[in-house]
């Protein structure tokens, strides 16, 4: 399979190697820093993921772990053959700590280009590089350093509902697809007034504009009587009605259901953090995302919900180009 061809995203024109580095034939460079090409000087918007991923940088990532909950995730959402991904290439956009770079290097023998636009990328190298199959970069996906219909396939994972702009998100992945090829993101579902009747949406407001470091110890200070008091209201069957209004993650139905308890401690403090810090939080509509994808060039889109691990559920669209 024939390597992607690298674009300077402000100019498109093509890139070259220059040692390590890239460059275009107007001499702009682009450096490789620590494994990864740098097309983003600062993370913007996603400030606190590069943060959150460097904190918690192997908490869900399989091979340390031991368990296959990013590879059971990966496969029931792309429904993807891992032999049929032999040598194609990959697009990962917001790879985070990598905890699906992972799977995608250790489970097929795809070639894999992953981006995110935040120093997560620096976790996702230390987690998952040197590979000759990875090329890592930080970039916006508003600005991705990829030649028009480059990959065979493209998967965007707890990312879009974070993005400034959702249409804009989607028709920028969809311009780097191959015709033919499939994208899968997956997104919070939007169901309603209901959906932002939370402690979640009340609170962002507020602690998004707290300093990183400051709201995790937060988090941390209360998460013990917070998860206590959340099994108790499961216990006695009022989870599903008053756990919304408790300020951590819904651990019935966001968390995998085989973790220790120091396991599920770890993924309960990061999936709160991963709550209230970014800077960006709009749930969508199946029907709109469908929408979009045959807006910006997909031949078909289908959007679902499903179920792993016993209570976990994704909601994710799947389309061909």
């Amino acid at each position: 399979m024939a390597e992607i061809q690298l674009i300077n995203p402000k100019n498109n024109l093509p890139l070259s190697q220059t040692g390590v580095n890239l460059a275009d034939k107007e001499g702009n460079l682009f450096l490789q820093v620590n494994g990864v090409y740098r097309f983003a000087n600062s993370s913007g918007y996603t400030s606190g993921f590069g943060y959150q991923w460097k904190k918690f940088k192997r908490t869900q990532l399989d091979k340390f772990s031991g368990q296959s909950i990013s590879s059971n995730r990966f496969f029931a959402v792309t429904q993807w053959n891992r032999e049929n991904l032999d040598h194609q290439n990959i697009l990962e956009i917001g790879c985070g700590a990598g905890r699906f770079t992972q799977i995608v290097l250790d489970h097929t023998n795809a070639n894999l280009y992953s981006l995110d636009y935040s120093e997560a990328v620096d976790a996702n190298f230390e987690n998952n590089g040197p590979n000759e199959r990875l090329k890592l970069f930080q970039a916006s996906i508003y600005e991705m350093p990829f030649a028009p219909d480059s990959f065979d396939k493209i998967f965007c994972f707890g990312v879009l509902q974070h993005t400034p702009d959702v249409k804009k998100s989607i028709a920028c992945m969809i311009r780097v697809l191959k015709p033919g090829g499939e994208l899968v993101v997956d997104f919070y579902p939007y169901k309603g007034f209901w959906t932002k009747i939370n402690a979640k949406y009340i609170l962002r407001p507020l602690l998004k504009r707290i300093k990183h470091e400051r709201l995790l110890s937060i988090i941390d200070y209360h998460l013990d009587w917070m998860m206590a008091l959340s099994k108790f209201f499961n216990k006695i069957k009022v989870g599903f009605l008053l756990n919304r209004f408790i300020p951590i993650c819904d651990i019935s139905s966001t968390l995998p259901a085989n973790l220790s308890g120091n396991e599920q401690r770890e993924w309960v403090k990061l999936d709160t953090f991963d709550m209230f810090s970014p800077e960006h939080d709009h749930p969508q509509r199946k029907t709109n995302i469908e929408k979009y994808f045959l807006k910006y060039g997909m031949s078909q889109a289908l959007c679902k919900t499903i179920t792993y691990h016993q209570n976990l559920k994704i909601t994710f669209c799947k389309g061909i180009k």
